[in-house]
């Protein structure tokens, strides 16, 4: 008596209300119960009790006799990231728990029943800073029925779509767990990137107030270190340019709104490296680890992209010098987009970029004070300050 069934689905014939919980409660707070609980007189009470009196906004309880494990969360949107560390302050639970908060708070929750659901509770708490309670007392849980290898690996399964839509919807790329293990919801060799087209230099993300999802900065890390081992063996003559150069100076890596990686290389080596060579004669060709190299559409350069599937890529800027200075054919207008003296990579100097150890110009503030101006290396600033600024 007095408990209702109400389906969640919307359908083409119902009003939203029909399907929306939040027109259906009437009560100041709000269980959230796992199947198979049994109720315990006077647990629930107690909860209520410490929602109202310790300033939580959230009170677990543990459901059958292991007890519920705290640990911190912390939710970076702007960097994709959900951290899980040893607790204090406790912002999560491991472990099946009733879970009791004000009902104002809960549709106040951007998404307040996605599933799984007490991740969806607790990142979205991370982000508010709510204080989490857990109660010592604890339900029973219903006697489980013999399960089959079948039916678990269903339900394993069913956890793990839904986590996974679940950090999609979120815009989650990345958890990085207690013990440093990391999970990954992102984009890989065999899918798309992450964002868009770059329009006017500045990619999507950055509208959204964020920066490179971690997954397209793992693969332009592993595109860099592939195109410049190639090179290496090649014998071809390279070096970090632009922003590329300015990561390497900063944070000894890929700056972390960076959408690509720029190498110089020298004209007259193209010839020495095969996966150039072929690209420059008979369209893009992709190398023994899948790597693509191709000749740019947009001018006399070459771009490396992760894959087939994923166009994160390495630009390669073919200079030549012309009376002590580097010149080119190809200038796409950006500022920065200069010629320099020769003298910059004579020698050329080595420089930690993005795990591994890349080829710089001697001098690299003169070099990029030259490309950006006067405290370029102090002063960061996103791709193109008169769409953005950082």
């Amino acid at each position: 008596p007095g408990v209702r069934f109400l389906p969640l689905r919307p359908s083409p014939l119902s009003p939203p209300q029909e399907t929306r919980v939040e027109f259906h409660v009437r009560t100041r707070h709000v269980a959230l119960v796992p199947d198979g609980v049994r109720a315990v007189p006077g647990v629930l009470e107690r909860m209520r009790t410490a929602l109202e009196t310790t300033g939580a906004r959230l009170v677990a309880a543990a459901v059958g006799p292991a007890p519920l494990r705290c640990v911190g969360l912390h939710v970076d949107l702007r960097q994709w990231t959900a951290r899980y560390e040893a607790g204090p302050p406790c912002g999560a639970v491991e472990g099946t728990a009733v879970l009791l908060l004000r009902s104002q708070d809960l549709f106040n929750l951007s998404f307040p029943l996605a599933r799984p659901l007490a991740a969806a509770i607790f990142l979205q708490a991370a982000l508010r800073r709510w204080e989490l309670h857990v109660l010592q007392e604890r339900f029973l849980a219903a006697p489980a029925t013999p399960d089959s290898p079948h039916r678990r690996w269903k339900a394993r399964s069913l956890q793990e779509a839904r986590q996974r839509s679940l950090m999609d919807d979120f815009g989650i790329k990345l958890e990085v767990l207690e013990d440093g293990r990391q999970r990954w919801y992102g984009c890989t060799k065999e899918t798309a990137r992450c964002f868009g087209t770059v329009h006017a230099q500045t990619p999507q993300y950055l509208f959204q107030g964020r920066w490179t999802p971690p997954c397209c900065l793992r693969a332009l890390r592993e595109t860099a270190r592939h195109v410049a081992s190639a090179l290496e063996d090649a014998g071809v003559r390279y070096w970090l340019e632009g922003g590329s150069l300015l990561g390497a100076v900063r944070l000894g890596d890929v700056i972390p709104w960076d959408y690509d990686v720029d190498f110089g290389i020298y004209r007259q080596d193209v010839a020495k490296c095969r996966w150039l060579q072929e690209a420059a004669q008979g369209g893009p060709v992709e190398d023994e680890e899948g790597f693509v190299w191709e000749k740019a559409l947009e001018g006399d350069f070459f771009r490396v992209h992760y894959s087939r599937s994923n166009r994160l890529h390495v630009d390669l800027w073919p200079f030549y010098p012309r009376a002590g200075v580097m010149t080119k054919d190809t200038w796409l207008g950006h500022p920065q987009d200069v010629e320099f003296p020769e003298r910059f990579l004579h020698p050329r100097v080595p420089l930690p970029f993005a795990g591994f150890t890349a080829m710089g110009p001697n001098n690299a503030r003169e070099f990029l004070e030259l490309k950006f101006g006067p405290g370029a290396i102090e002063e960061p600033e996103y791709p193109n300050p008169a769409v953005m600024r950082l």
